[in-house]
């Protein structure tokens, strides 16, 4: 009786529905509020999302495509299932699939056919988000692909590369899910601003900006640093009117 009795609460956990709002889905990079882009990681921060903890392996990656269900877990974006990257029960990363169009979306989350509920995001072109660590510095690299770091900073004339999320749409575009296999330039990249401590670089600064190949979701830019930037400058990113949120720093010195 008293087995039967404790594994009562558990036999109702699983037959909860997925828990979620609008509130709680963010971009993976900087867990920032929307709006959000095509081809951007987001985050879905809930309860009841998975039975237990799963990411992406070799093995569920079929024809360089991301798979569509992890532990029984599926979300859906306007009633089409979208790719994943990592479920659990308070945590599923995914894709929005990179030929989204902008407007309000419905996103839901649905979990061994328990429905959550259809919430709605909305999507723009562009919304430009910077991966970052807990110390506040943006996650970049030297050309050598060492980390930029305060124990490591890039200099003046130096070309690096900056990984960011939700740059839109690219030439040629990526299939929903798809693992990019090559460059590919973001369509809006003469909208594109790098700004440090304030000023906009050069456009001719800017080497590349586009997906990073072999990573769903990532993007990267690759820009020569100006001169007399200074220790630490802030970095944002903007396209248009969507830009970085301030006070994220690049180690420089």
């Amino acid at each position: 009786m008293w087995l039967v009795l404790a594994l009562l609460p558990a036999r109702a956990a699983w037959g909860q529905a997925p828990v979620y709002s609008a509130g709680t889905i963010v971009n993976a990079p900087n867990y920032a509020p929307g709006p959000f882009a095509p081809n951007s990681i987001l985050s879905i921060f809930g309860s009841a999302l998975a039975r237990s903890s799963q990411g992406v392996t070799a093995g569920d990656i079929v024809n360089n495509t991301l798979p569509l269900e992890l532990n029984n877990t599926r979300v859906y974006v306007m009633d089409s299932p979208a790719p994943l990257l990592y479920v659990s029960d308070s945590q599923v990363n995914f894709l929005v699939p990179g030929n989204q169009l902008d407007g309000d979306v419905k996103i839901r989350v649905v979990r061994e056919g328990l429905t959550g509920p259809e919430v709605a995001v909305t999507l723009v072109d562009a919304a430009p988000a910077l991966f970052q660590t807990a110390a506040g510095y943006a996650i970049a690299a030297h050309v050598d692909s060492s980390a930029v770091a305060p124990g490591s900073p890039a200099h003046s004339g130096e070309i690096i590369v900056v990984y960011a999320c939700g740059l839109g749409m690219t030439q040629p575009n990526p299939a929903p899910g798809a693992i990019p296999q090559s460059a590919a330039a973001i369509q809006r990249l003469s909208d594109l601003k790098v700004y440090l401590g304030g000023t906009a670089i050069d456009p001719a600064g800017i080497l590349y900006a586009g997906v990073t190949p072999g990573s769903p979701g990532l993007y990267q830019i690759n820009v020569i640093l100006p001169d007399n930037l200074g220790t630490d400058p802030e970095i944002r990113v903007a396209i248009a009117d969507q830009s970085t949120p301030p006070g994220l720093k690049l180690a420089v010195q």
